[in-house]
């Protein structure tokens, strides 16, 4: 089954918007990692962003939300501050999908393994939307 998720970047505030939210909206965190969390091998963390937010995801009633601070100029340059997440059950239905988005996409993350995913891919399609799609599961 598809899940369709709001993901929001910030640019060194998500701690301050996350706590914001859950007063704002009662909001209630469910996973939060630092970028100090992020496995070597899916993330390197650059000096003094230890404890910039990498994934964190926050329920709003029923509805989930993803937020992290985003370190990516591009992508802030261009606005592009909310990306839509599509979450697959499997990675070749990632695969899939990516295959058909990128024509004329520009690469924010190229596809990979992460923490908290087992396929994970980000981009801005030729249309200007930015996308993430990725499963649940991690390896």
């Amino acid at each position: 089954m598809l899940k369709i998720t709001p993901n929001l970047h910030f640019k060194g505030q998500c701690k301050q918007a996350i706590q914001l939210y859950k007063e704002a909206f009662n909001a209630q965190v469910k996973v939060i990692l630092c970028e100090s969390d992020a496995n070597p091998s899916d993330w390197t963390v650059q000096s003094g962003d230890e404890d910039l937010v990498y994934h964190c995801e926050m329920y709003i009633g029923s509805q989930r939300l993803m937020l992290n601070d985003s370190s990516d100029e591009d992508a802030h340059s261009l606005k592009h501050t909310m990306s839509v997440v599509v979450t697959f059950n499997s990675a070749t239905e990632v695969e899939c999908a990516f295959s058909k988005l990128s024509d004329g996409c520009t690469l924010i993350h190229p596809m990979q393994s992460t923490s908290y995913s087992s396929c994970f891919v980000s981009l801005i399609d030729k249309f200007g939307m930015r996308w993430e799609l990725m499963t649940e599961q991690a390896k």
